[in-house]
């Protein structure tokens, strides 16, 4: 039996989720109007309900994300809101708030949130315990870890493969809450680590200066999942649901594209949702949004840390691809290297060179009203010097292509034509449902039957919407003839009626029978802890500063341990906002205190 792989997209809006199943996306996750962790991505429940119709057309699912912690008198809305949303077409719940168990819910998948912290086989074996039949598993593991975690439950397992990455561990951040008041459990982030940053030492010396020192680059795992198959996850999972358009269908066409080059190598796994794709552009990830690219704890070395930087040294915004660097600048005209070809219109950052511990200059935009060659004509070039490396953040020639050169999501259909007696019946059947078009046949009988019979294979074996029509069988006894525009007919009424038995297809209804204490197994709180972010990601390995692993970050030697540095601090600070750091040693972790 097959195993199926998932390709899991995020959807802004239903729109979006669409664009997503028409390239390539196995399900997508969405929020409702409220309770999604996402407060600029809610949607009304009957755009919900158009996205299921379409997804649901190719056997692919909704997951609506009913991912927050709760204020007490949210619990019988969100419940609502479920029911709601069930009624739509939803396919699964993804949750954060463990009390949502302990009433009754609609009969459809529940997923354990990375928001529920779920980083260890005890903590997996809880969730698994309490129903959930897939734990999305938080960013910062290990392949290791990964397989432990496989081994202690049997539901299933997803993990997110490509975008942003939480700098603590998910579910468990307070940092946002701590400095502006609004708290991630709550949706509402203010992405406070992608804030620049000094770093002090207790003596208060600067050792770092004005650097997004929190900001992991961006996550991206297609050399990996082989790896990741072999480890136990089904389902993966690409990052961002605030995300336009133009980044969801190039990442999620990419992806697909290598997880049907494994699947095409390994027959024991198959797609989790039907159709192909055919035609549209050719997707890169460099040209959309990125802060640059790390493997983050997929790929460690034998010190356990990351064999690559993680930090977005540069910029915690989206540089783009690297497209050159300023060879000259003359008034308004700057002349870039490289060979990549430059558009007007395209976005560019420019990027100048630093000096020691990760120190970078400032990162200054522009937009190229002119392009002749590698002479590009901006509105103001001040502060640009030769040498500053330059990248292209909004490639518009690219944009464009993404708009109007979509790929076509086509589901084969499988015809069966039987006439006999003066009736005839034509069967279309994919994904297991069967439609049929009976009628009294009084067509005139063919003078040439070979031409009649080619002229019906031509006719029937064609596009119809989605559907890829091949005539599997044809018995005819009387052979007859059908004009063409009859023939088309057959197959638009085809189409028709197995789009709307598609598109209505039951869904599995699992029982969820409440569990009572559930809520005594949320570790996100609503208020504020002592510990406002713990992380894999460490500030002085990233530097090449740590005094417990002399192996620096980029090398593959053994690691020879240093002396346990203990917990002498540094701080990040920020205008007047003052932070203290704590090493954790003992289980390689930073710790971010008020």
């Amino acid at each position: 039996m097959q195993l199926n792989l998932e390709l899991l997209a995020p959807a802004r809006n239903a729109d979006i989720g669409i664009a997503a199943i028409d390239c390539g996306a196995d399900a997508v996750y969405i929020a409702g109007p409220a309770f999604g962790a996402r407060a600029a991505a809610g949607n009304p429940v009957d755009e919900i309900a158009r996205l299921c119709r379409h997804a649901h057309l190719y056997g692919a699912k909704v997951h609506a994300t009913v991912n927050t912690l709760l204020e007490d008198p949210e619990l019988v809305r969100a419940r609502q809101l479920m029911q709601e949303l069930y009624e739509a077409g939803v396919d699964v719940f993804i949750i954060q708030d463990l009390r949502l168990l302990e009433g009754p819910l609609p009969p459809v998948e529940l997923h354990a949130s990375t928001q529920t912290a779920i980083r260890t086989p005890e903590r997996a074996r809880e969730l698994e315990a309490l129903g959930f039949s897939r734990l999305v598993l938080e960013r910062q593991l290990t392949l290791q870890q990964i397989r432990a975690i496989r081994a202690a439950v049997s539901c299933e397992l997803e993990f997110f493969i490509h975008g942003a990455i939480c700098v603590g561990y998910s579910g468990e951040c307070y940092l946002s809450q701590q400095l502006t008041g609004r708290s991630a459990n709550r949706g509402v982030c203010a992405q406070a680590c992608r804030s620049r940053y000094d770093l002090v030492d207790a003596d208060g010396r600067v050792l770092v200066r004005n650097q997004p020192l929190l900001s992991p680059r961006d996550l991206r795992l297609d050399a990996f999942l082989p790896e990741l198959v072999e480890a136990g996850i089904t389902s993966f999972k690409i990052e961002g649901r605030l995300k336009n358009a133009s980044y969801v269908k190039n990442i999620v066409r990419h992806y697909r594209g290598v997880l049907d080059t494994f699947i095409a190598g390994h027959p024991d796994y198959a797609a989790a949702s039907a159709g192909r794709l055919e035609g549209g552009f050719t997707p890169d990830p460099d040209r959309t949004f990125n802060r640059g690219w790390t493997p983050a704890f997929i790929d460690v070395g034998p010190d356990g840390r990351p064999r690559r930087k993680m930090r977005s040294e540069d910029a915690a915004k989206a540089m783009g691809e690297l497209v050159g660097e300023i060879v000259s600048v003359r008034g308004r005209v700057v002349e870039i290297s490289g060979d990549k070809p430059l558009a007007n219109g395209d976005g560019l950052s420019f990027v100048e060179r630093g000096g020691d511990m990760g120190r970078d200059g400032e990162v200054l935009g522009a937009r190229a009203e002119r392009v002749d060659g590698r002479r590009v004509t901006l509105r103001d070039a001040a502060g640009l010097v030769p040498g500053m490396r330059v990248y292209r953040n909004l490639d518009v020639r690219f944009e464009r292509e993404l708009e109007k050169n979509m790929p076509r999501r086509v589901l084969d259909v499988a015809l069966d034509w039987r006439s006999y007696d003066g009736e005839t019946v034509v069967m279309a059947s994919s994904q297991g449902i069967s439609v049929e078009h009976r009628f009294a046949d009084e067509a005139p009988l063919a003078e040439k039957p070979e031409m009649a019979l080619e002229g019906l294979r031509r006719q029937m074996n064609k596009h119809t919407g989605p559907f890829a029509f091949a005539l599997r069988s044809l018995e005819a006894d009387p052979v007859r003839f059908y004009p063409a525009a009859f023939l088309n007919g057959i197959r638009r009424d085809l189409a028709e009626a197995l789009q709307e038995r598609l598109e209505a297809r039951p869904r599995p209804a699992p029982g969820h029978t409440p569990r009572p204490g559930a809520a005594a197994l949320n570790r996100s709180t609503l208020g504020i802890p002592a510990e406002l972010l713990r992380s894999r990601y460490c500030i002085r390995w990233e530097l090449g500063s740590c005094p417990r692993c002399r192996v620096k970050p980029g090398m593959t030697n053994n690691v020879t341990p240093g002396s346990d540095p203990g917990s002498q601090p540094l701080f990040l600070v920020n205008q007047k906002n003052r932070l203290r750091l704590h090493f954790d040693c003992a289980r390689c972790e930073m710790v971010i205190l008020p």
